[in-house]
């Protein structure tokens, strides 16, 4: 009998420690020790989820930063390694954040600081004051701006063969690019021939006038259209998948082309772009900002930079193409040229200063169409979070707050935003069902965002949205009856995609905020920038939203980077041509 007690005391005891155990495991597994071989553990919140980190800590000193847990973009990764670095430099975490990341900073640094704090070191700060001497370098070309434009003209001026290194101010690359949504607009090309569409030159050039009021420089509209279907097989050359097509504001066919489902194609754009000029070997320096264009005996000779440690140097050059972007969020340049918009959001990167149009001013450059800056119809109310005009253009519709559509939700961006400026509020709702949603994924992105208000019944989301849901299931059903006879009879919306009528049902609040500067520097068809006497200034080009002419009055969804595509490979052409 007392062995048999004394075997189930062990029995009992083995149990109890395998619990232990289990329980152990578990709280390792969802709650890491605050030190882990050596390594000690920090954890924050991202956008997508917890992030944590693993820091290596030697004579107080941070020797490396593990990241060992995130679900952030590719992009938000690219930021915790260029902060985690910065931290091991410093020796802390009270560093400046990175411009157009504020949220990824903030995330990775509070992180590493919940390490640091869980580690009970005491952690000192290296700081130095030295500006370490650069020396002066020479090469064949020298890009300014790391966006579309850039990167292109990069790539394209390494395959010619000539040495390239590209400055960019910020510390990380992509500019605006990355931002974009909606699509590349082209014409004629395979994937639109596939899908039965019938587009060409004549029609792009049509659009693109008609939507830049007529003011466009018309040489310049040939150019981009002509080029249009070249640069879809270039990128698809390079990897990227653009097979799906639709259409944005302002165009007369299915145009815009995007990643398969309708994926945002800014990320994936600016992601092949850098992998290939990385793989081609294209020198990079980030955290360099260009402070001068050298001006010798007549022509451009290369730029002053400045970089992050305040350390100025020389960059020799035979060619100089400025692809900085726009001014859209330099607040005080906006207003200088529209007091009007004074007020207004931007949807733009920090890194959209108008930089580049500033440095060629000092060269006598012709700046055109300044007062010409559009704003986007579809952003968040109260913040600069820009919904895509993919979500209109697959069949989203717009209402007011009573309820009611008030605008050809694919008419030109000017129009619309005028349009909704006019309503309760200057802002109104964008409506679209479940079978919408499915047809872009760049919904799934606004539904992780919390920005989706939801309904499984009009009825649910007009009590959601706060607004009449008798209204609502009547300007619907009224929609419904124009989709079905393909002739909208209210305001003459040519493309009538699909019903709104598959539950679940969604809103989003929206208000314009300014979204793209149409004025630049002057240049001709071959990206040569333009001084005010009409002549070429020698070695320097310009693409992308830094120069005007391209659109006028308005620009076209999709037709920015097709611009930057179009003009920064032919910057590089014209470029290497004159070098040789």
């Amino acid at each position: 009998m007392k062995k048999q007690t004394k075997e189930i005391l062990i029995f009992l005891i083995i149990g109890f420690l395998l619990t232990l155990f289990v329980i152990g495991y578990r709280h390792m597994r969802d709650h890491p020790s605050v030190e882990l071989e050596g390594k000690y553990i920090g954890e924050s919140m991202g956008k997508n989820g917890k992030v944590q980190v693993a820091l290596s800590i030697e004579n107080n000193e941070i020797i490396n930063i593990e990241i060992l847990k995130n679900n952030e973009s590719s992009m938000g990764q690219k930021v915790f390694s260029y902060i985690s670095k910065q931290v091991i430099e410093k020796n802390s975490a009270d560093i400046d954040d990175v411009a157009g990341a504020t949220q990824s900073s903030q995330t990775i640094k509070a992180a590493i600081e919940d390490a640091i704090k869980k580690s009970g070191i005491s952690i000192v700060p290296i700081t130095s004051t030295k500006k370490n001497k650069i020396n002066d370098i020479h090469t064949d070309i020298v890009v300014v701006g790391s966006g579309g434009a850039g990167l292109t003209s990069a790539i394209e001026a390494k395959e010619k063969g000539a040495q390239v290194l590209l400055v960019e101010k910020l510390p990380i690359l992509g500019g605006n690019t990355k931002y974009a949504t909606g699509g590349i607009n082209a014409s004629g090309t395979a994937y639109q021939k596939e899908k039965g569409i019938q587009d060409h030159t004549d029609l792009f050039i049509k659009d693109t006038l008609e939507g830049g009021q007529n003011t466009n420089n018309k040489s310049l509209v040939k150019i981009l259209a002509q080029n249009s279907s070249s640069m879809i097989n270039w990128l698809t050359n390079y990897g990227m998948d653009l097979s799906d097509v639709g259409r944005l504001g302002g165009a007369s066919v299915d145009r815009a082309h995007r990643p398969k489902g309708g994926a945002p194609v800014g990320e994936m754009l600016f992601s092949t772009l850098e992998k290939t000029a990385r793989s081609k070997g294209v020198e990079i320096r980030t955290g360099s900002k260009a402070t001068k264009i050298l001006f010798d005996n007549n022509k451009v000779t290369g730029i002053e930079v400045q970089n992050l440690e305040g350390n100025t140097y020389k960059i020799y050059a035979k060619g100089v193409i400025i692809a900085t972007g726009g001014f859209g969020a330099n607040k005080d340049m906006v207003s200088s040229y529209r007091k009007d918009l004074k007020e207004f959001g931007t949807t733009n990167s920090p890194g959209a200063t108008g930089d580049g149009i500033n440095l060629l001013e000092t060269l006598n450059s012709s700046i055109i169409d300044m007062t010409e800056i559009q704003i986007h119809p579809t952003v968040v109310f109260g913040t600069n979070y820009m919904i895509t005009e993919a979500v209109r253009g697959n069949g989203a519709i717009l209402i007011n707050q009573d309820g009611k559509r008030f605008v050809n939700e694919l008419d030109t961006r000017d129009v619309v935003s005028q349009n909704i400026l006019a309503q309760k509020e200057k802002a109104a709702f964008l409506i679209f069902d479940e079978n919408v949603r499915k047809s872009l994924k760049a919904i799934d992105d606004y539904d992780k965002e919390g920005l989706l208000i939801k309904g499984k019944t009009l009825k649910e989301l007009g009590q959601n949205l706060k607004i009449n849901e008798n209204t609502l299931q009547k300007t619907l059903t009224t929609y419904n009856t124009y989709v079905e006879k393909q002739e909208d009879h209210d305001f003459h919306r040519s493309s009538l995609q699909t019903k709104i009528e598959q539950s679940n049902f969604y809103g989003i609040k929206v208000s314009p905020a300014i979204h793209y500067t149409m004025g630049g520097v002057k240049i001709n068809e071959k990206a040569q920038v333009i001084d005010n006497n009409g002549k070429i200034i020698k070695n320097l080009y310009a693409a992308g939203e830094v120069t005007g002419g391209v659109h006028g009055k308005n620009r076209l969804g999709g037709n920015s980077l097709a611009d930057i595509l179009v003009f920064g490979k032919i910057a590089a052409d014209t470029a290497c041509e004159e070098i040789k």
